[in-house]
């Protein structure tokens, strides 16, 4: 096996190991509209980082997480509804970011494998820093998983209770964001959040409990990952769409199978 497939294949594994279990939390707490915000503002992130000459990586993440904080206490204030927040600075970073884009006429920047993923063209610094984080994430989430369900359950309990619910949340953002900049390399800022959202949608149609909703994520994932990594290079198609194609085919599986089990 080429060794560019290896490494998609590796880069694929690590984004599902963390946004397998993510993605419970986000559709359990009906967040995805907050994850589809801060994708689609992550391409001004790309644009800066070009521009001032950094991996794009990493000023998206950093965008990303200014960006989720932003949202986080700006919710607090109850100006406006949620949805109409988020609407606002997501449309608002990526109107801002295509036009810091189309501005820098020196540079050359391939726009498309920004907004749709380049999973094929990692390397294996990529690869080590998706593990990496996927280490502290996982690491993050075994600690605060109870806490996290709890507030996740019933917040007004689970502040009786002792839970310091806001640092739990304001972390959760936090790690969501990061998330979302890692996920790009593999799907891109327009699709990123497919990965966080339908893998665990298409686990819940046959999961029992949270735990096992969070591995059947994490399984649809990788195996989503690789499917999509191999059709686009037996096919020669984008591999982002086909990834999260595939995960979509797992979605409707798990409906399908659900709705057999359930009684008539």
């Amino acid at each position: 096996m080429d060794e560019f497939l290896i490494r998609a294949l590796l880069a694929g594994t690590g984004v599902a190991l963390i946004a397998g279990p993510l993605g419970c939390f986000i559709v359990w707490r009906r967040m995805a509209y907050f994850g589809a915000a801060l994708s689609h503002s992550a391409l001004l992130g790309v644009a800066l980082g070009i521009l001032i000459g950094i991996e794009p990586i990493y000023t998206v993440a950093v965008f990303c997480v200014v960006l989720a904080l932003a949202i986080f206490k700006l919710q607090r204030y109850r100006m406006l509804a949620t949805d109409t927040l988020l609407s606002i600075l997501a449309h608002g970073a990526l109107a801002l970011g295509l036009v810091v884009v189309a501005f820098m006429e020196q540079v050359r920047m391939d726009l498309m494998a920004y907004l749709f993923g380049d999973i094929l063209a990692v390397g294996w610094a990529d690869v080590a820093l998706m593990f990496a984080v996927a280490v502290v994430v996982l690491a993050w989430l075994a600690y605060t998983w109870r806490d996290l369900i709890a507030a996740t359950v019933n917040r007004d309990l689970a502040i009786v209770e002792g839970i310091a619910v806001e640092r739990i949340e304001l972390g959760f953002v936090v790690v969501v964001a990061a998330v979302i900049a890692l996920g790009m390399k593999a799907v891109g800022v327009l699709l990123v959040v497919s990965l966080l959202t339908i893998p665990a949608a298409a686990a819940r149609a046959w999961s029992a409990t949270p735990e096992r909703m969070a591995v059947g994520a994490v399984a649809v994932g990788v195996v989503s990952s690789g499917l999509g990594v191999m059709g686009s290079y037996w096919w020669d198609a984008p591999a982002g769409p086909m990834i999260v194609i595939w995960t979509c085919i797992f979605f409707v599986a798990g409906l399908l199978g659900a709705r057999l089990k359930s009684p008539r």
